[in-house]
């Protein structure tokens, strides 16, 4: 079954409205692929290569950033080679389970109840979080550049529980990040930053593992229709979710999430 380039676009929309968002994209996407009527194999990978076009608005609208830390790389710029190992220990968990599990989560994670019940945990740990921090009074003030080695590890390991479609790597590592002592907005900053090496590699695994079945069912038209629609959407959600943050929380998100996992079981039961 080949995908349209207009069910691509819309695939591209839901995956850049929803990728930096604690609401889990693939989960989404899952949702919206089977709602669609796309499976398969290629289905599943588009899922996962379409992240790219989320990955360029990041690029895009934090340059400058990225910038230090290629400066870090090459020892020009120390903030940026501090920044940058802690990127890379919090990547190296989730990196090491996903190339060990990948064929199992695809298996049997990858459909609708899975999701389902990811969503509503995640949901209630959410508001859970959000109703302590408001007990515990003003949350933390670190900045990304104090982010420690041992910090960015927990940060990376609890990266790993997004591997569950449904879970958002997003939600567990800004959730992470603010009990690191960050304040929203950083480890909101910290979690796009980590996005880069994480779902770059995820990306690149799965083009070279399904690539050819992406290939031949979705095709280069429809490729290009969801990656210009996931990066436009990515662009603008980012901007709204540091704004929803700081005035709101985590809590809506979390009710949010609760509501379309009742929702989804409520249409599939």
């Amino acid at each position: 079954m080949m995908v349209r380039p207009l069910e691509a676009a819309l695939l591209g929309i839901v995956e850049g409205a929803t990728e930096f968002l604690p609401v889990s994209s693939t989960g989404h996407l899952i949702l919206a692929s089977r709602a669609l009527r796309l499976r398969g194999e290629a289905i599943d990978t588009f899922d996962v290569v379409i992240q790219a076009g989320s990955l360029a608005a990041v690029a895009a609208l934090y340059r400058r950033r990225l910038l230090g830390l290629w400066r870090g790389l090459w020892g020009r710029e120390a903030a940026g080679r501090r920044l940058l190992a802690c990127l890379v220990v919090s990547v190296l968990p989730s990196a090491a389970v996903g190339l060990l599990l990948h064929r199992v989560i695809k298996a049997r994670l990858f459909g609708v109840w899975p999701v389902t019940v990811a969503l509503a945990l995640g949901g209630l740990l959410m508001i859970g979080i959000e109703a302590w921090r408001r007990r515990a009074g003003s949350g933390g003030a670190k900045t990304v550049e104090a982010i420690t080695l041992r910090e960015a590890f927990l940060i990376g390991c609890a990266q790993c529980l997004a591997l569950w479609p449904g879970t958002s790597r997003a939600m567990v590592t800004i959730v992470a990040g603010l009990l690191c002592g960050l304040s929203t907005t950083s480890a909101a900053e910290y979690s796009f930053l980590l996005a880069m090496p994480t779902l770059g590699l995820a990306t690149l695994f799965d083009a070279a593992v399904g690539g050819r079945a992406l290939f031949q069912e979705v095709g280069g038209w429809s490729l290009a229709a969801g990656f210009v629609a996931a990066a436009l959407t990515a662009a603008v959600a980012i901007r709204g979710l540091l704004q929803a943050l700081v005035r709101w929380g985590l809590a809506p998100f979390g009710w949010y999430r609760l509501g379309l996992a009742a929702a989804v079981w409520w249409a599939y039961s």
